[in-house]
């Protein structure tokens, strides 16, 4: 009885605020921040419990510690959301007791909150830093001699020892009566598309992600480094038909409307229509672009059926194709087994791991670059392509 005079004889004996972001980042780690402040004038002994969104599947959520008298607890973990949507958060639950620790004390603060999960951004700054100050990522690419002659006019200017004799500008040197040359910079405003299907192969899962929640994470940050180059960024979508179709732009708000188009895609079943993908490009594509395809052949008669339509691409654009390698089945190797279905099992892992290389080098035959990686290497290897084609001047 003293126990329980003691717990409800105040109206309030805590409260408590949950402190999470509007937006989190799909893929990542955020930081819930939750403090809690003691009402009352004597020690309790706390139980948490956050409801949050059951798309996170987490149970697990629960904190014990003690509050002195008007003493106020810090708790701070972090949630990693697998699908891009609206999560709804629920209130906050403490069970409180006394130092008899005979009652508990239900307390249910409302802390509802509705929180939009967008593709990765947390990882844009990073990669921002790295591929500005260093030119490459990890297991970066080396520096080449740049073909072509990707070059635009900036202004005329006197010769200085190692000009090029070839840019020598007769009709300026004649009026200046100096020696005067012609100085060209980097073309710019480039126009860098992501050209991304949303079929059935880009369903399978890796990690509790989707290879299509990897790939527009991984396309969000290559559209932002390329827009932070001065290039036009814009974005393709397609499955049975073409889903989205956004113009590459320079705008400073490209990119919120880049990640405007790809937060609500999501995969379907069907195949996809690479034919209408191809049309529709060579009709509202006119200049001459970077194509960055994220796409999933399993087989050769897969490749071989699409590979017209991207043979087409190829003749007027850079066509990068990304495919994704089975990581978890590469693990399945590693195991050390001597029977017989496990040889057969490792046998038919090693032919399929062959056929995707071989899908690979196919399409470098045809002139068209491709990029074979696992969905966690996915950012990192087509950034450092974009870095390695930008280098050489093939874009």
């Amino acid at each position: 009885m003293i126990d329980i005079f003691i717990l409800y004889r105040q109206k309030q004996v805590l409260t408590a605020h949950r402190t999470v972001n509007d937006k989190m980042s799909n893929g990542d780690a955020n930081t819930v921040h939750i403090s809690v402040d003691s009402l009352v004038d004597f020690p309790v002994y706390c139980t948490l419990i956050d409801e949050v969104p059951p798309q996170l599947q987490r149970r697990d959520l629960t904190f014990d510690f003690k509050l002195e008298g008007s003493q106020q607890e810090q708790i701070q973990y972090a949630l990693v959301p697998k699908t891009r949507g609206e999560y709804h958060f629920g209130q906050l639950r403490l069970l409180v007791s006394t130092s008899f620790r005979l009652v508990r004390r239900k307390v249910s603060i409302p802390q509802e909150q509705v929180v939009k999960v967008y593709p990765s951004y947390l990882k844009l700054k990073k990669f921002e830093l790295i591929a500005f100050h260093t030119g490459h990522l990890e297991g970066g690419i080396k520096k080449t001699r740049k073909i072509g002659q990707q070059k635009e006019f900036d202004q005329i200017k006197e010769y200085v020892a190692g000009d090029d004799y070839r840019t020598i500008n007769w009709a300026a040197t004649a009026r200046q009566q100096n020696l005067m040359v012609n100085h060209y910079q980097d073309e710019k405003a480039q126009q860098v598309y992501s050209l991304i299907d949303m079929g059935r192969s880009m369903k399978m899962p890796f990690n509790g992600m989707t290879l299509l929640d990897y790939a527009i994470n991984a396309t969000l940050v290559l559209l932002h480094i390329a827009h932070k180059k001065q290039d036009s960024v814009g974005v393709v979508s397609f499955e049975k038909k073409v889903n989205t179709f956004l113009k590459a732009g320079r705008l400073s708000r490209q990119m919120k409307l880049v990640s405007d188009q790809l937060y609500h895609l999501d995969t379907g079943f069907h195949e996809s229509n690479m034919a209408e993908m191809s049309t529709l490009v060579r009709k509202k594509i006119t200049h001459r672009s970077l194509l960055m395809l994220y796409t999933n052949f399993e087989h050769k008669e897969s490749l071989e059926r699409n590979l017209p339509y991207l043979q087409v691409l190829a003749k007027r654009h850079v066509l990068v194709v990304v495919l994704f390698e089975n990581s978890e089945l590469n693990d399945l190797l590693e195991e050390e087994e001597d029977t017989k279905s496990a040889l057969y099992r490792k046998g038919l892992i090693e032919q399929f791991s062959m056929d995707k290389r071989l899908i690979a080098k196919t399409l470098n035959q045809h002139g068209i670059h491709a990029v074979l990686t696992t969905p966690e290497n996915l950012t990192v290897d087509t950034l450092n392509k974009y870095l390695a084609l930008k280098a050489r001047g093939v874009i």
